[in-house]
């Protein structure tokens, strides 16, 4: 139920679902420092950078998280899930808040990302269907060393409960795509998955953005040292010129000193001197 409607007078909500048998956490360890650094890489850009799909809209990202969609099933795990319109500040002390629980969020994922570090993992297949099952919108495999031999990288749209390949990796509805990126993240040089804007430019991580703001301050601190400087030489400039004028101004006086005292001598020889 929408929390923003009011409820039928004497309209119970039905009691919340048990789930002390669900099983949320099972201590398995992600696949490999690079699946740990990209699962970083993905979470940390959005929260940092991405100011979100607009109008002030919660988004929630995380990786290698469960997603239950039934009581009485194992949950998936996508390696990283976007899902717009739902808050990320939640009380992690209960339980219910510490996996993607579909019937507390209330609505599927927008945006799974599979990572493929075998031929075992079912991107291709089950996975695939599994996710279209759920409705979920805009499904992305990433295949770094192209195993499943279908291309690096493949996104995919939701059309009629099924999934049809996407030419451009831009998911409109969530004002983000995804995009290869061959760069440094962590000390560790790599072709790297990540979020895009619409024009292809990365979503910058915290450190990324800091130092891109850290340049534009140096590079508006040099252009006003510039100015500056650029100021003081047009008042040296002028300062020369103001000499200049003065000294011609002296000389123009000198000469007509000389012509007046030259005319008084030619006065005390009783010559008048021309006009």
């Amino acid at each position: 139920m929408d929390h923003n409607v009011m409820p039928l007078p004497g309209y119970q909500p039905p009691p919340e679902p048990n789930i002390d048998h669900l099983v949320l956490e099972d201590g398995e360890p992600v696949e490999s420092i690079f699946a740990e650094k990209l699962y970083r890489l993905l979470t940390e850009t959005l929260y940092s950078s991405w100011p979100g799909p607009g109008g002030d809209r919660p988004f929630l990202v995380v990786a290698n998280v469960g997603l239950f969609w039934d009581l009485h099933e194992p949950p998936l795990v996508p390696d990283v899930m976007l899902s717009l319109d739902v808050p990320a500040e939640r009380d992690l002390s209960q339980k219910k808040n510490n996996s993607y629980l579909l019937w507390e969020m209330r609505k599927p994922p927008d945006v799974v990302i599979e990572i493929v570090s075998d031929r075992r993992g079912g991107e291709d297949s089950h996975k695939k269907h599994d996710y279209a099952r759920l409705g979920i919108k805009y499904y992305v495999i990433f295949d770094p060393k192209n195993r499943l031999r279908q291309g690096v990288l493949r996104a995919f749209s939701l059309r009629g409960g099924v999934y049809k390949p996407l030419k451009r990796f831009w998911f409109k509805s969530a004002g983000l795509g995804v995009m290869l990126w061959q760069g440094t993240f962590e000390k560790h040089r790599a072709r790297w998955l990540r979020w895009c804007d619409e024009r292809g430019n990365p979503i910058p991580t915290g450190r990324e953005r800091a130092e891109n703001e850290r340049g534009r301050a140096e590079s508006e601190a040099l252009r006003a040292e510039n100015e500056r400087e650029r100021a003081e030489n047009e008042c040296e400039r002028a300062e020369s010129e103001r000499k200049r004028a003065e000294s011609e101004r002296e000389r123009a006086n000198a000469a007509e000193e000389r012509i007046r005292q030259l005319h008084e001598q030619l006065r005390a020889a009783g010559v008048e001197p021309p006009e």
